[in-house]
């Protein structure tokens, strides 16, 4: 049965930061794109950064420069790090793993930003 598995949020004060982990099970990591959505209440989930299996990456504009995905194929990981926090990235982040038709998702973390 397939597995992602998100850990690494919490609260943090504006500024902060926080680096998120999903670990991967029963899938072939290596060939998974992978990213990173995330929800707030009352909006729709929307795209965060992404990951393809060669390695390439792209971020929404409201996370570029702040916020860096990542993978280590040997850990069957991804990795979102985010930096200088802002109350407005407090959500439900959620990673995902897709490949052709196939696509599947984690449980969600809680990233709260607040004095």
């Amino acid at each position: 049965q397939v597995q992602l598995v998100e850990s690494g949020g919490g609260l943090v004060q504006p500024g902060g930061s926080l680096r998120l982990s999903c670990a991967a099970s029963e899938i072939i990591f290596k060939l998974y794109a992978m990213s990173w959505y995330r929800q707030a209440p009352g909006k729709q989930r929307e795209l965060v950064a992404h990951i393809t299996s060669a390695g390439s990456t792209n971020y929404a504009d409201s996370v570029k420069g702040r916020f860096t995905i990542s993978r280590d194929n040997t850990k069957n990981t991804v990795y979102l790090q985010m930096n200088n926090l802002k109350p407005e990235d407090t959500a439900v982040y959620y990673c995902k793993a897709g490949r052709l038709e196939r696509t599947y998702w984690g449980q969600g973390t809680q990233v709260t930003v607040s004095s």
